[in-house]
């Protein structure tokens, strides 16, 4: 491979762009060609890929166990690929909040988190690139996901991750062969110095990379199949960075353009109260993200200070239709019991989209008859401290009791 050079120095000078193809573009309006190895636009801006047709179930590939029976909606052509067997993560109906819902429980994607499908579309590419070194960051999931679909791929990967991070993800990235860099401070801290690494080696960001989006929005298309090939009307999900959110957005709006669905399904996203950028920006009216004293969450996951994608991420929720809603600490533990109580082991993490059901409700967004699916992200078993933390307390309130 060629001496690597910092893709913030490499300008789209390099190489024609084929606006026949797609392209990657930045917030400038700087375009870029597709094949281009890099994380970020000139201007320091995340960047995205321009607009797809999307596909119809007549592209789906019946024979491929995984999400890349949808590999057709990608940017870019695949004749190969890094995959463990991400997707057809099963759906399931549940109970919560007294609303009746359909769970997406993503633990059962490889590494136990739905991370997995970006980062499977994601190393696929750096693999089709050359890309031999990589550079990530992350607060437990995305690391544990590069670390292994790193380790299938031939590709070596430095992981930086804040000092509080759990244990049993850093263990596992560790088994993977990942070397692990922990960062003092909090989330934002590890995002800054990943940024500085990022001039001696590839960075390969999940929050930051426009191909793990691509990943992420096949989900949409996998639950368009799973439900006869047809959208549901609203769509829970939590949010830190909110790749989740922009990814099925994406994808939904390639069913719309593709002429499969008539409408992007409303978009309700859950943060918890201690650190919520999206949401307090959603209902200021702002269109992007601005610095907030944000305080510790046991939503570990979500604790993202500055959403590098929050402009995308807000607009998508508007033109949705949609919302946001934020949950306190202290209704956390029980929806993760909830959920727990009808044999859903959901992390806190994920557990904020169903503590926060009460609250779509009470805005409304949440009407009879609808059909809903709410995205369970990740595994307790990624968070075994705090869920052991959350049944010890109430083992210990139930005996207080009797």
């Amino acid at each position: 491979m060629d001496e690597y050079v910092p893709s913030a120095l490499i300008t789209s000078k390099d190489q024609p762009v084929n606006l026949a193809q797609p392209y990657l573009y930045d917030r400038s309006g700087s375009r870029y060609p597709i094949d281009e190895p890099r994380w970020r636009g000139d201007d320091g801006s995340p960047l995205m890929v321009s607009a797809l047709p999307g596909i119809g179930r007549g592209d789906i590939d019946p024979a491929e166990r995984s999400q890349w029976r949808y590999r057709a909606a990608l940017p870019v052509p695949m004749e190969s690929w890094v995959s463990l067997g991400e997707g057809c993560t099963p759906l399931l109906p549940a109970l919560v909040g007294g609303v009746r819902v359909r769970v997406k429980p993503e633990w059962f994607n490889p590494t136990g988190s739905f991370k997995d499908r970006g980062t499977s579309v994601m190393m696929s590419v750096l693999a089709k690139q050359g890309i031999i070194e990589m550079l990530e960051d992350s607060s437990g999931n995305g690391g544990s996901s590069v670390a292994a679909y790193a380790a299938a791929a031939g590709i070596g990967a430095k992981i930086l991750a804040p000092e509080s991070t759990s244990a049993a993800k850093i263990v596992q990235s560790r088994m993977h062969g990942a070397t692990i860099e922990l960062v003092p401070g909090n989330r934002t801290a590890t995002s800054d110095e990943a940024i500085r690494q990022a001039e001696t080696r590839f960075y390969a960001s999940h929050n930051w990379h426009p191909f793990f989006l691509h990943g992420i929005k096949l989900l949409a298309y996998e639950i368009w199949e799973d439900l006869g090939f047809s959208a549901p009307d609203n769509l829970i999900v939590p949010a830190g960075a909110g790749s989740l959110v922009l990814g099925c957005f994406m994808g939904f709006s390639e069913l719309v353009a593709a002429g499969a669905i008539e409408r992007v399904p409303r978009l309700l996203v859950a943060q918890p109260e201690n650190c919520s950028p999206l949401a307090s920006s959603f209902s200021a009216g702002m269109d992007a993200t601005v610095d907030g004293e944000w305080r510790p969450t046991i939503a570990e996951g979500t604790a993202i200070a500055r959403p590098v994608r929050d402009r995308e991420v807000l607009a998508a929720v508007v033109s949705s239709g949609g919302g946001f809603q934020t949950v306190r600490e202290d209704e956390i533990p029980p929806a993760v019991l909830a959920l727990a109580a009808q044999g859903l082991y959901a992390e806190p993490t994920s557990s904020i989209a169903a503590a926060a059901v009460p609250g779509f409700e009470r805005q409304g967004l949440l009407e009879a008859g609808d059909t809903t699916v709410m995205v369970l992200s990740g595994s307790g078993l990624k968070a075994a401290k705090t869920m052991a933390d959350i049944v010890d307390a109430r083992d210990a309130a139930a005996r207080d009791q009797a």
